[in-house]
């Protein structure tokens, strides 16, 4: 890796606390702009997101906040509904998870109650997938390394899932074995999320683990043996891809960090 493919954020937002999560919603708003939302110690903000590719007016990133929920433990990880839009009465739903192992359902109007989730990947090395009648694992796949830090399902091409276990990241192709396809070393430190692109089927990031300074990102594409991109976060956390941009953003010490990639 050449030390001049570093690059720093393409655009930032300011927050008022530690960002531990961070997602895009994958789904449309209904509107021009993307729904956000990022979780801290005791909260979660939710807004919307507009970058000056999708609008010539706006100069860099316009972030507008919608609203902050409370949150009694600090969110772990964060799951859209499609149900959340904007366009006709606004509504927004989503799923955050915390130490207590339960899944919480925030809406506006802050119902909470419980809900299952599909693929479940298990610290041990191994990713199940559930039939949500039955709740039986219908598919299982296995990393044969541990621990498995994080996992994702390709949503463009819904054969394809990735992982970061140790110090690589591993595909699996569902459809062929219940190994992993490709594996390689990615980050020296520890890997610690991975996620695909929604833009394109072949791009995907992994973050390294938070080091004393920063975090790690690099950007992946299947046909380049090499990262196409380096970024790093000030103790970085959380990863997520734009819905239709090639474009990240990582949460960090109160703000967020937005990083665009060439296609």
């Amino acid at each position: 890796m050449q030390e001049d493919s570093s690059r720093s954020p393409s655009y930032t937002v300011t927050c008022e606390d530690y960002v531990h999560v961070v997602e895009f919603s994958p789904f449309s708003s209904g509107t021009a702009a993307s729904l956000l939302a990022y979780g801290g110690n005791q909260y979660v903000v939710v807004g919307t997101c507009l970058f000056q590719e999708e609008d010539m007016e706006i100069e860099g990133v316009e972030f507008n906040v919608l609203r902050a929920f409370h949150h009694e433990l600090r969110v772990d990880a964060l799951a859209w509904s499609p149900e959340s839009r904007l366009d006709r009465i606004p509504n927004i739903r989503f799923c955050t998870a915390a130490s207590d192992r339960k899944l919480r359902l925030l809406t506006s109007d802050l119902q909470d109650k419980h809900e299952i989730k599909l693929m479940v990947a298990e610290k041990k090395g191994t990713i199940r997938f559930y039939d949500l009648v039955t709740q039986q694992a219908i598919l299982s796949l296995d990393c044969g390394q541990s621990p498995l830090m994080s996992a994702d399902w390709c949503l463009t091409n819904t054969i394809k899932v990735g992982a970061v276990a140790g110090n690589d990241w591993l595909i699996w192709d569902i459809t062929r074995s219940s190994y992993p396809q490709e594996k390689r070393p990615a980050h020296i430190d520890k890997a610690r999320l991975f996620k695909w692109s929604r833009a394109n089927e072949n791009l995907f990031a992994t973050t390294g683990c938070p080091g004393k300074i920063s975090s790690q990102l690099l950007i992946h594409h299947l046909g380049h043996p090499q990262p196409v991109m380096i970024g790093s976060a000030t103790v970085g956390s959380g990863l997520s891809w734009h819905r239709t941009l090639p474009l990240c953003v990582i949460g960090g010490d109160r703000k967020l960090c937005f990083w665009m990639t060439e296609m």
